[in-house]
């Protein structure tokens, strides 16, 4: 089955608390924080004490994506705000091994994403390593995005090149039901949405029929 990670870019922060009940209600298995520095994406974002703070509020597995420059200088930050994953951008970081190891000393899963214009064969060296492959199908920085389609042979080329290992293949960006069921057709098995999950009229039946997608 596949598992749906809202973000919470697309909640009503004026009803924060009342949003993760929602999806929590709703279905949802994580809850996806963007974490953004205005250097490596043209934005800001959530801190460390966003994320502490939820913890209080939700058992949900917490999903978070840092999109900084130098993760390496971040990464303290979090190991106490409630974290389960940290994902860190494989073009962020000066030495990609380094920043996996030190994730693994503090017993938090590990994943990596990458960029729509990286190519997906830099992660080979790190297969062994990782609990979670994040692919983007928009430029990082900015939600309500419309989808690259273009991404879906990447999408395709990554569920190929991790078949039989136990990593995650995630994806982020312009999810909707349409988007969904191309991304799951090709392998993908974790769904970051956000407008499709907290705009919906039913997030229930959203996240059940995104839930009940299958690969070809």
């Amino acid at each position: 089955m596949v598992l749906i990670a809202p973000s919470l870019l697309a909640a009503d922060y004026g009803n924060l608390e009342e949003q993760i009940k929602l999806v929590e209600n709703a279905g949802a298995d994580w809850l996806h924080f963007d974490i953004m520095d205005g250097h490596f994406v043209p934005n800001l974002s959530f801190g460390p004490d966003f994320v502490r703070q939820f913890r209080k509020l939700s058992q949900l597995f917490f999903d978070v994506h840092i999109m900084v420059e130098n993760p390496e200088q971040f990464l303290p930050m979090f190991f106490d705000s409630g974290a389960d994953m940290i994902t860190f951008h494989y073009e962020a970081a000066k030495d990609v091994k380094s920043v996996i190891d030190e994730l693994k000393k503090h017993n938090v899963k590990v994943g990596i994403s990458i960029k729509p214009n990286t190519k997906p064969d830099v992660l080979e060296p790190f297969l062994n390593d990782v609990d979670n492959i994040l692919i983007m199908t928009v430029e990082p920085g900015f939600g309500g995005q419309s989808f690259m389609q273009n991404q879906l042979d990447k999408i395709a080329y990554v569920a190929q090149m991790i078949k039989g290992r136990n990593i995650t293949l995630e994806v982020d960006g312009g999810i909707n039901m349409q988007t969904a069921e191309l991304c799951v057709q090709q392998g993908a098995n974790v769904l970051v949405a956000g407008s499709a999950v907290f705009k919906s009229a039913n997030p229930t039946e959203t996240i059940n029929k995104m839930k009940n997608l299958r690969s070809k």
